[in-house]
C-alpha cells in the first residue's frame, strides 16, 4: 500500500499557509442532549462523499463535525492531517463534551466494503452487526485502519475510546452508502436516547439546571 506523506503535521501548521473560506472550511452542528459527534475530518474535496455519509448518520439526532476541502484541485494532496494527528480546535471542544464518537473516511477499494477501526469495542461491535445486516462487506481487524492510537481523533471523546469507519471508493459512490448511514443510525440511536432520558432527568433533578 502506497503511504501518503501529509504537507503539514497539524491543523495549526495548515492555518498558517491555507486560507478558511478559500482552500477549507468548518462546521460544528450541536444537538441537544447528544453524546454522539460525528464527524468527517477529511471532508469536502479531500476523501470524497465523507461530508455526505457524516450527514446522513448525523441527521438532526447527534452533534456533527466536518472539516472540508474546498479548493478546485489538489484538496487531499494539501488538506490532509492524519487522523492521530488532526487537533483542529472546535472539534476537539466538541468530542470534550461527547461520549460517543463516529468518524467518517475513505479509503481506496474497488469493492464495497467498510473497514472498521477504533478502541470502543462494544460500540465497534454493534456497527459491524448493522451493516452485516444489510448485506455490506466489513471488516474489524485484518487491515490497515485500525485506529488504536490514543491520539487519532476518533479516541479524543470523553471516554477515550471511539469508532472509526473507512469506506471504500466503491462503496462512497455506491447508493449503498445511504443504506450503511442508515445502518450506522441504529446502532447509534439507543445510545442517544438512553442519554436523553438520563440528561432530562438530571434537568429536573437539578430544578431546571444543566
Amino acid at each position: 500500500m502506497l503511504m501518503h506523506i501529509d504537507r503539514y503535521r497539524s491543523y495549526s501548521e495548515l492555518a498558517q499557509h491555507e486560507v478558511e473560506g478559500i482552500d477549507f472550511r468548518r462546521a460544528v452542528f450541536r444537538r441537544a442532549f447528544s453524546a454522539v459527534a460525528v464527524i468527517a475530518p477529511h471532508g469536502g474535496k479531500i476523501e470524497s462523499r465523507t461530508s455526505e455519509i457524516a450527514r446522513a448518520i448525523a441527521g438532526e439526532d447527534f452533534n456533527l463535525y466536518l472539516f472540508e476541502g474546498i479548493k478546485k484541485r489538489g484538496n487531499y494532496a494539501a488538506l490532509h492531517v492524519t487522523s492521530r494527528r488532526f487537533d483542529e480546535p472546535s472539534c476537539l471542544e466538541l468530542l470534550s463534551t461527547c461520549s460517543f464518537v463516529i468518524a467518517i473516511h475513505g479509503c481506496v477499494g474497488r469493492d464495497e466494503r467498510v473497514l472498521l477501526g477504533g478502541l470502543d469495542h462494544s460500540l465497534k461491535d454493534k456497527v459491524t452487526a448493522e451493516i452485516r445486516e444489510i448485506g455490506i462487506d466489513v471488516q474489524n481487524d485484518g487491515h490497515h485502519f485500525l485506529a488504536t492510537d490514543l491520539s487519532n481523533i476518533c479516541n479524543r471523546g470523553q471516554s477515550c475510546k471511539g469508532v472509526q469507519l473507512e469506506l471504500t471508493k466503491a462503496l462512497r459512490r455506491s447508493a449503498n452508502a445511504q443504506r450503511v448511514a442508515e445502518a450506522v443510525r441504529a446502532a447509534l440511536l439507543p445510545l442517544q436516547d438512553t442519554h436523553k432520558l438520563s440528561s432530562v432527568s438530571n434537568y429536573f433533578r437539578n430544578g431546571g439546571r444543566m
